[in-house]
């Protein structure tokens, strides 16, 4: 056969795997599918795919896996971010006849069999997450042999390789070694919905870094960005409860099931919660769900058994659902975030609503988030040296007695490090390399400037009058962006802002319910001996705490915006403000615990003395029972946040800082008072004090927790 002969045979035979992919006889590829399919299975090239949700990305990796197996080449490997998108994929390709499955963490007991059936050549497509590339069993062991005999390695989801990804994961940055030991003539795919041209460029020179053999550049096909079925709007409503009373008022009159994102986890909690109560099928989900719970709900939403899951972005990028609707309640830090999840509404449909319903709290989450940038250089070198003076492998347990940073950002600094060479995963911990490592902070300060700029683009896209999607478009760089027609601001759609009093009245009260349980911790961290502390393991029952409460959450949309204002940096010290009160006297009311408190222990404050000493003394007269003493300051060189990165090191701190002064707890139940729960950790120490005291049973009470 000719080379043309060749193509046009390849293209016909790649319409027959599309037809049993989607499902329809009459399906074709669009031209960009058929150049992409054609310079991977056909060229052996190396390509980057920039199109819109519902475009059809998997659809060229499918196809081409189907023609690349027919020519005798391995199983393809597809890099996926999340459960979700890995699940939508399997069932999608097992459709078509292509023998898909995946290696995650909720499919341990299968690994030895996939294995099996991999080297057996029965498995076509195998799908891991960026994290199981560094899971040393599999890194050692299962990744080299599929190195070798890969023929197609996807990666989905590609702006995460870009520090400037708006969801940017270091785990990603292995790929880039993977391309580097990937043998010559295997073919690459990258592909993602959301990248500006910045993103883009950068992921297209990471594909570029090994030259092919015949030096033909990285295939970038880019297009069209808008979305036809969308109809995007903004609802500006000042409080909480309006918000919420919007949703139980207009949720009904959606068409289809949908997704309602929120920034945090407890706000899928709470707005679950308030709309069951209003009569609609909905559903809390987010990453703290159960991974079979989980499944479960997305197979309820997919099956229209649900009217929406009220979710956090764990519910984000690939899932792959007919959704009549997207509504944000609080707005994503970026454009860019925004149009990846809006991005879940409108596929198989011709119409979707779109809604954003912005809150001036998210100004909040977003700082939070930023907070949690990459740590600062002193923490990095700390790390480095304990794990060079180690002999063996250490936990990252063990590492934060040494560290102050949490469990969270202390892994995600470690990945970095690892893949920068500094330090190395291995059973049982890590280790050091001994590579000399240099901390850029220009980068960081750049990205983190970044990430301020698209928040200010996030706040622009809430107050233009003109195009939203125009807009959204502009900021991924769209060069065809144009007015769509469709939005709110163009005239294509129009929201309602009625709400009924009866139901802002019903969402006031569920929001400003106080009363939030708080579990008592269960065991010490591990190797506080490390830190001269003699506590390990289970906290012994007659040394624990019992449930305790606080008013709010400061992520909570009600009483949370009163406290978080309250605890603002830089907000004067108070007496407790009278909304708080309130909360106080109803939490008590409604918590009735089976032993009532007989006495009173309050913590010493520097940075808030007025509100804390007004809560004491409130609670004494309200409840009448004597103040019996106070957890107080001893060591002032120790600071109220020192060590609350991680458990290990606030468990130290508070030992050294703090010191029980009291007396006649004998036999007594005791309400132990703070301000704001952050860790727990402070409870916990103080709770085992009081009753080594004596005391009977220890209540913890404060007025806000952080989580």
């Amino acid at each position: 056969m000719t080379p043309t002969d060749v193509r046009v045979d390849a293209r016909a035979k790649a319409e027959q795997h599309l037809r049993a992919l989607v499902g329809r006889a009459d399906a074709e590829l669009y031209d960009d599918q058929w150049a992409a399919i054609e310079a991977l299975a056909v060229d052996k090239r190396r390509a980057l795919v920039v199109q819109r949700t519902g475009w059809g990305k998997s659809a060229v990796y499918f196809v081409a896996t189907a023609l690349l197996r027919e020519a005798g080449a391995g199983p393809t490997v597809i890099i996926s971010p999340l459960l979700a998108l890995m699940r939508n994929q399997i069932e999608a390709a097992n459709r078509a006849g292509i023998h898909a499955v995946t290696i995650n963490s909720t499919n341990i007991e299968e690994w030895d069999q996939i294995n099996t059936r991999i080297q057996a050549g029965e498995v076509d497509v195998l799908l891991v997450s960026p994290e199981r590339l560094n899971n040393p069993g599999f890194r050692d062991q299962v990744l080299p042999r599929l190195t070798e005999t890969a023929g197609l390695l996807v990666i989905d989801e590609a702006h995460c390789i870009s520090d400037w990804g708006h969801d940017f994961r270091p785990d990603y940055r292995r790929i880039k070694q993977m391309l580097t030991d990937l043998p010559s003539g295997i073919p690459v795919l990258a592909t993602t919905a959301t990248a500006n041209e910045r993103v883009t460029m950068d992921v297209a020179d990471q594909l570029a870094q090994v030259v092919e053999l015949d030096h033909r550049p990285v295939l970038v096909l880019r297009g069209s960005l808008d979305r036809e079925s969308l109809n995007l709007a903004v609802l500006e409503l000042k409080r909480p409860e309006q918000r919420l009373a919007w949703l139980a008022d207009h949720l009904g009159e959606l068409d289809g099931s949908g997704i309602i994102y929120t920034l945090t986890v407890a706000a899928t909690k709470d707005i679950a919660e308030y709309l069951r109560d209003r009569g609609h099928n909905v559903a809390a989900y987010s990453g703290q769900t159960d991974p079979t719970e989980r499944q479960s709900l997305e197979q309820d939403l997919l099956g229209g058994r649900l009217k929406a899951l009220v979710a956090t972005s764990a519910l984000g990028m690939g899932f792959d659902a007919t959704l009549g609707f997207v509504i944000n309640v609080g707005a994503p830090a970026s454009p860019v975030s925004y149009y990846q999840q809006v991005g879940r509404a409108g596929r198989g449909t011709s119409k979707a609503t779109v809604l954003l319903l912005p809150a001036y709290e998210d100004r909040d989450v977003w700082r939070y988030f930023a907070s949690l940038a990459f740590p600062a250089e002193q923490h990095v070198r700390a790390t480095l040296n304990v794990l060079g003076g180690s002999d063996k492998p250490m936990s990252t347990a063990t590492l934060e007695t040494y560290v102050d940073l949490n469990r969270t950002r202390l892994e995600t600094m470690l990945k970095v490090l690892d893949v920068d060479g500094a330090v190395h995963r291995v059973q049982g911990g890590w280790t050091a390399t001994g590579q000399e490592w240099i901390y850029d902070q220009e980068r960081y300060d750049r990205v983190a400037a970044a990430r301020r700029d698209e928040q200010a683009a996030m706040l622009e896209y809430v107050a233009t009058t003109t195009c939203r999607m125009r807009y959204l478009r502009e900021q991924l760089d769209d060069p065809g962006a144009e007015d769509c027609g469709r939005c709110d601001n163009c005239g294509g759609v129009s929201i309602p802002s009625a709400i009924s009093e009866a139901a802002v009245a019903d969402a006031g009260e569920r929001l400003t319910r106080p009363g939030v349980t708080i579990q008592p911790r269960k065991m010490w961290p591990t190797a506080l001996t490390n830190l001269g502390l003699d506590l390990r393991g289970k906290i012994p029952a007659d040394e624990a705490a019992l449930p305790g409460r606080v008013v709010a959450r400061l992520t909570d949309l009600g009483l949370g915006q009163a406290l978080r204002d309250l605890f603002r940096p830089g907000a004067p010290d108070q007496e407790v403000p009278m909304a708080l009160v309130q909360g106080v006297i109803e939490t008590i009311r409604h918590w009735a615990p089976t032993d009532k408190p007989e006495m009173i222990v309050g913590f010493e404050s520097r940075s808030h003395p007025l509100l804390v000493n007004s809560l004491v003394d409130g609670l004494a007269r309200h409840l009448g029972v004597p103040v019996a003493g106070r957890v107080v300051i001893r060591d002032e060189s120790i600071g109220s946040g020192q060590g609350s990165a991680n458990s290990a090191q606030r468990v130290a701190a508070l030992s050294r800082r703090y010191h029980l002064q009291a007396e006649d707890l004998a036999g007594k139940t005791v309400l132990l008072v703070d301000d704001l729960v952050v860790s727990g950790w402070s409870m916990t120490l103080a709770a085992r004090w009081l009753r080594r005291e004596g005391a009977a049973g220890v209540l913890p009470l404060a007025l806000g927790s952080e989580t």
